[in-house]
């Protein structure tokens, strides 16, 4: 335990210097005996923690990748809680998606026991005519996207309520603002209502989505408008943390 808590130091230390440092400074910074400090760095840069460059020590691509994957673990944990918070305030599911790659991705999705989210009995990728998510992330696209969307998963009917072919898809779609919220009713599963808020992320397609029972159909506009005005309130801290 203790040489890992002296190799941790080490790393610390060496995390401050951005143009390295040598061994005798930061055997001096950590209070580490000089020959200690030696036998650590050389195990560190051996498993790639460091790397020695003409006698200075700097971070290695082993930490680089830990350094990564910390932050990108505190940018979904920051999505996962406003997700969370805003499932508690609204009572309802929410769910965060994005377009990448060519494909519809649910990539956080918030309920409860007492609001539980809309099954996936009919795969989302394959299916975003049909869902609130999938038709506001289309209608982010621009023609071409849009199209060759459609051509490799084309319309089909998954209720009664399913829009009836492609052509008057992308009717709806072209009419549809951009910042617009897009809601559908019992389009993909019957008995269940949803909206979908567009997220501007760049160039990205993104959005927060919510559901509820076709019998709570009233309560839509009002929980829609709430989780927009929640968005807005905390979109600069979140503008990073939803490229999760």
């Amino acid at each position: 335990m203790g040489s890992v808590q002296r190799a941790m130091r080490l790393l610390e230390s060496v995390a401050e210097h951005e143009h390295g440092a040598p061994a005798k400074q930061l055997a001096r910074e950590t209070g580490l005996a000089l020959p200690t400090a030696y036998h650590l760095l050389r195990t560190l840069v051996h498993e790639g923690y460091l790397r020695r460059d003409k006698g200075l020590f700097f971070l290695g691509e082993a930490a680089e990748r830990l350094s990564s994957s910390g932050a990108e673990q505190k940018r979904r944990s920051t999505v996962v809680e406003a997700l969370a918070h805003w499932r508690d305030l609204i009572g309802v599911p929410v769910y965060y998606a994005q377009y990448r790659n060519g494909e519809i991705e649910v990539l956080c999705v918030s309920d409860s026991p007492g609001n539980p989210a809309v099954e996936e009995w009919a795969d989302f990728r394959e299916t975003g005519h049909a869902h609130a998510i999938g038709q506001c992330l289309l209608a982010q696209l621009d023609d071409e996207a849009r199209r060759d969307h459609l051509d490799r998963y084309p319309v089909q009917s998954i209720t009664p309520y399913t829009v009836r072919d492609g052509h008057s898809l992308l009717r709806r779609l072209e009419r549809t603002a951009r910042m617009e919220p897009v809601t559908e009713r019992q389009e993909y599963a019957l008995g269940t209502v949803c909206a979908a808020i567009p997220i501007t992320l760049g160039n990205a397609a993104a959005t927060m989505a919510i559901s509820l029972p076709a019998h709570q159909a009233d309560r839509l506009p009002a929980a829609t408008q709430q989780l927009q005005e929640e968005i807005g309130r905390l979109m600069g801290s979140l503008a990073i943390s939803i490229s999760i």
